[in-house]
């Protein structure tokens, strides 16, 4: 093992993360029975002031277990590994592209307040509002785990902003997140399968926008897969980062593959390509509501879940396909 240190950092943190488990676990564990003891002690001596104390411990330690049992959902082959996250409006125009960047601002904001870093891989911005497509890259311990169950279609319904008649309106956009994976896991890609496309970049202006054609896009024709990358000045490095994005959206294909064939019936399932399952709907007009189809989680607060509050919604949808 010493004679590969690279190799050898990923066995130790692998070993300090399972330990630090495990010692989750033990802690609970441990807790539950000293306050076990002491309720038992008390109710025989009738001793009201620790059985109070006894309770509210156990509420305390019960908050304890719920996280250490939401962690554990965490143990998918790719869990702890970073994910590219991207967004692509539906049908609509100019709603949508609109629609698209706030959930483009709800996962940025959702990523910062949980202490994970984000990059901006490629962005194609809306001709009059909004993106036409955003790719991000999005760096932490289990980054992929909470995010994997966000791919999937998201419907919005409110009283546009771009119509003078102010009518309601529904828009969708389409969420995909797939796993940054590393040299460990092996891809085989026949490049006589990829057709390589190079266009030039598009941004806010300055020096964000290449006046040569450096941005790269890879179509893999076997599976309809395309990416692409644009944040590196360089057509090589964009080329590099283009094929390695491709990598990890083929093998996310093979997890879910797998995951079909253990579970043909899954209703947590996500089809492959944009039509995918509709996995939750915001509505800001005429009522106030998020709800989650797959989980019926709610919330009547759309404005903190679109300034990233979306844990309840992962949990719930974690814990549920796990169980299934």
């Amino acid at each position: 093992m010493w004679d590969d240190p690279t190799q050898a950092q990923k066995l130790m943190q692998e070993r300090n993360y399972l330990e630090s488990q495990i010692n989750a676990l033990r802690t609970v564990t441990q807790e539950f029975e000293d306050v076990y003891a002491l309720a038992e002690m008390a109710d025989e001596e009738g001793d009201e002031l620790s059985l109070d104390e006894a309770e509210r411990m156990l509420a305390k330690l019960r908050k304890q277990a719920e996280k250490a049992e939401l962690e554990a959902l965490l143990s998918g082959e790719a869990d702890r590994n970073d994910c590219y996250l991207e967004i692509h409006p539906g049908a609509g125009g100019t709603e949508s592209n609109d629609w698209a960047a706030m959930l483009m601002r709800m996962y940025m904001r959702w990523a910062t307040r949980n202490g994970f870093k984000v990059d901006i891989m490629e962005e194609q911005a809306g001709d009059e509002a909004g993106i036409k497509s955003v790719t991000l890259l999005i760096k932490g311990e289990n980054a992929y785990g909470w995010l994997k169950t966000e791919s999937g279609l998201h419907r919005l319904v409110r009283i546009s902003p771009f119509d003078s008649s102010a009518r309601r309106h529904t828009s969708f956009a389409s969420v995909w997140v797939y796993p940054v994976i590393d040299d460990q896991i092996e891809v085989e890609i026949n490049e006589s399968d990829c057709r390589i496309d190079t266009f030039r970049a598009s941004g806010a202006g300055g020096q964000h926008v290449n006046t040569t054609d450096s941005a790269v896009r890879i179509t893999h024709e076997p599976s309809g897969i395309v990416v692409q990358c644009q944040n590196q000045r360089s057509q090589h490095k964009n080329k590099a980062t283009a094929w390695n994005m491709l990598r990890a959206r083929l093998y996310e294909l093979e997890l879910q593959k797998r995951e079909e064939e253990a579970a043909a019936n899954a209703a947590s399932k996500v089809e492959i390509g944009f039509g995918g399952q509709q996995i939750r709907s915001y509505v800001l007009q005429p009522y106030q509501m998020v709800k989650d189809l797959r989980t019926h989680v709610e919330s009547p607060s759309p404005d903190a879940v679109l300034d990233g509050d979306l844990q309840p919604f992962m949990a719930a949808a974690l814990a549920q396909r796990v169980v299934e």
